[in-house]
């Protein structure tokens, strides 16, 4: 796979990083809209009910400005604020340890994962690239980070991957399976978030990523 545009995300699913750790050069697109339902501020773990999903909220442009709603359709990712008021990064961090707290590798990359649950960000697409710098250590991938400094609507040499964004996109990716840790109630859930992938298979997480065979 060569260059490829793709978003920043919290903790992306599965199949954005097979794309990342196969890919020649990767480019993250700083510069387009904001659209909701997407992987920009949701991500899904495993918890003992099945999937759960972590929802980040943020504060539109219309309710900082007093614009009316429809303005803020066309806010840029990279202006879009989290609305710290809301204590979501306790909620997360309690999810994540109350769901991966026995998975092999948690305890591992807790003193890690930690500061991020725990440090304020302004900005959303300041807190994923953040959230991108700890996945890339973890896998102990060379990463090179590339910001796109203008939208472009077809970008004409680079594989498109924008729309992997979208958290309900009807596209499956016929991933492999690895050990989770309520996979004896609810069996193996696929594609959820990297850290899934991380506090279950640890070192291994690289190796799993480098096999898969995803075509898009």
């Amino acid at each position: 796979m060569k260059e490829i545009l793709i978003h920043p995300a919290y903790f992306g699913p599965v199949s954005q990083f097979v794309v990342l750790v196969k890919a020649d050069k990767v480019f993250f697109e700083n510069e387009d809209n904001y659209q909701k339902q997407t992987y920009r501020n949701r991500m899904y773990i495993y918890d003992s009910n099945g999937k759960l999903l972590l929802n980040i909220p943020i504060r539109h442009r219309s309710t900082l400005t007093g614009e009316p709603k429809e303005a803020g359709k066309h806010q840029l990712y990279k202006e879009v604020k989290i609305e710290n008021d809301f204590e979501w990064q306790k909620q997360h961090w309690r999810a994540l340890k109350a769901s991966y707290q026995t998975s092999p590798f948690f305890e591992f990359y807790e003193d890690e994962v930690y500061p991020l649950y725990h440090t304020k960000f302004e900005y959303l697409i300041d807190f994923n690239y953040a959230c991108l710098e700890f996945v890339t250590d973890a896998l102990q991938l060379d990463l090179e980070i590339n910001k796109t400094s203008d939208y472009i609507l077809h970008p004409q040499d680079k594989n498109d991957l924008r729309y992997l964004i979208k958290a309900k996109s009807e596209q499956k990716f016929n991933l492999g399976h690895y050990t989770q840790v309520f996979q004896d109630k609810h069996g193996f859930i696929s594609d959820l978030s990297i850290l899934d992938l991380i506090f279950n298979e640890g070192p291994n997480s690289l190796n799993f990523l480098e096999e898969q065979e995803v075509k898009f």
